[in-house]
This record gives C-alpha cells, structure tokens and sequence, in this order.
C-alpha cells in the first residue's frame, strides 16, 4: 500500500465518523477491506478515506445505502483517490450548502496537514473553507475540502482558484436546474395528472431515488471525458499549427513559437 496508512481509530477520525460506522460501511460491501499487517493490524489507505468521504457525501444527498452501493459498483475496480475527490467535489455541488463550523486546528485534522496563512486563502478562494467573524473559526464544506487539500500542492494563483470556482458553480446550478426542469415536466407532471394510486405514486418515488445516482454518476464520467479532451486538445493543436504554418518570407514551415 503507497502513500499514508492509517488504522480504524484512526481513520474514522481522519474523516470525522465513528468506528463503528466504518466498519459498518466495510460490513455492507461499500468499503474495501483493509491491508493485514503485523499481529493481523487492518491498515487502510487514501483511497479508503477517498471512499468513505465520497459515501459520507452521497449520504448527506439523500441516497439511501442501497442508492449508494449502485453508484459505488458503477465506479472502476481501481479507481483512484483523486478521482473519488473529483466524484464527491461534483455530488457536492448538486447539494445544499451545509457547512459545518470547525476551529483552524480542526481543519487541520480534517485536512491530515497544517496549514499556512496562505493555504487558508486559497482553501477559501476555491469554497471550502469560509471564514466567520472570529479569525479561529471557519466554515468547512466537507464536500471540496479533501479535494481543495490535495490542489494545495499544485501551483496555481488564487485569482485562477476564484475564477475556476465561479465556473464549476454557474454550470453545475444551471444544469442541474435544467435537468430538474426536463423531468418535472416531461415525467413527473404528466404522472401525476395521470392520476395513480398513492401506491403507485409511492413507487414512483423509488424510482426517483434510483434514477438520481444514476444522473450524477453519468454527469461526472461525461466531466472527466471532457477536461480530459480539453486538456489534449490544445497540444494537438499546436503540433498541428506547427505543421501546416508557413512562413510568408520564405514559403517554408515554421514553429509556432
């Protein structure tokens, strides 16, 4: 196992639940087995904290543990815990804002690293953190937290986290309205003036529940292919640039820089 390794105690209190509800979770399947190690020791690794966070957010949804297990089994075998931030960043902004008060040494904790003035800034900068009237305290979105924690490393300017996060939020509202939209109008009104049993209308409901992992779970997989695409466009298009352009001066080919 690559990278920190926690036991159960430890663990649970990296992601903030009891042991008992890990190993719950590990009980239902939706949680690997740790690694045995010396005197039979159950280690667990980023990608279980990746897991558990992305499961605690699901939850705080709505989904039931069964909807849940469906979109855990839908995501890859060996998928890793950079990717589990993404999944649980983008379930997150589908939900209400429910930010939970924690002093600096409790994000801290949360976060597994200490953390300077400035990575407060840009923990801020990016919603994970909002600040409050006592400079101690903050409010912590435990959605984008682990996933603002592992962009700390990576060198970007705050202005770029403000205007990244403005993006995510205008297009995340705007599709998860539009989708609400398309299914109030074109499922749920014309069942309802259908007139079904209460039974029936019950049922619909489940149908719901089932119907909504399904949805975000397919939002994040077309994400991922579309940054992935944005990201290799660019290069190509260079080389293709490189290619094609000609030099008036002289009619040979010249590099684009």
């Amino acid at each position: 196992m690559d990278g920190p390794r926690w036991t159960v105690e430890e663990l649970a209190g990296r992601a903030g639940v009891t042991v008992r509800t890990l190993r719950f979770y590990g009980a239902k399947g939706l949680l690997p087995p740790p690694e045995l190690g010396a005197r039979r020791v159950g280690w667990y690794g980023a990608e279980h904290l990746g897991r558990l966070e992305l499961i605690e957010e699901l939850q705080r949804q709505g989904l039931t543990l069964a909807a849940i297990e469906r979109y855990l089994a839908q995501l890859p075998q060996d998928i890793g815990e950079l990717d589990l931030a993404i999944h649980r960043a983008l379930v997150a902004s589908w939900t209400p804002e429910s930010a939970e008060e924690a002093s600096r040494e409790q994000v801290e904790r949360r976060a597994g690293r200490a953390l300077s003035d400035a990575d407060l800034d840009s923990l801020t900068a990016m919603g994970a953190l909002h600040r409050t009237d006592d400079p101690g305290v903050f409010k912590v979105d435990p959605g984008l937290l682990p996933l603002g924690v592992r962009v700390l490393d990576v060198p970007i300017p705050l202005e770029t986290l403000l205007a990244a996060r403005a993006v995510v939020r205008l297009h995340s509202r705007a599709t998860a309205h539009d989708l609400h939209r398309l299914f109030r109008d074109t499922v749920w009104r014309p069942y309802r003036e259908s007139g079904p049993e209460p039974a029936e209308l019950e049922r619909m409901r489940e149908l719901t529940d089932r119907i909504q992992p399904m949805v975000v779970q397919a939002l994040v997989t077309a994400f991922q292919r579309s940054l992935a695409e944005e990201l290799a466009r660019p290069q190509a298009a260079a080389e293709e640039q490189e290619t094609e352009r000609v030099d008036p001066e002289d009619g040979q080919g010249c590099a684009r820089w």
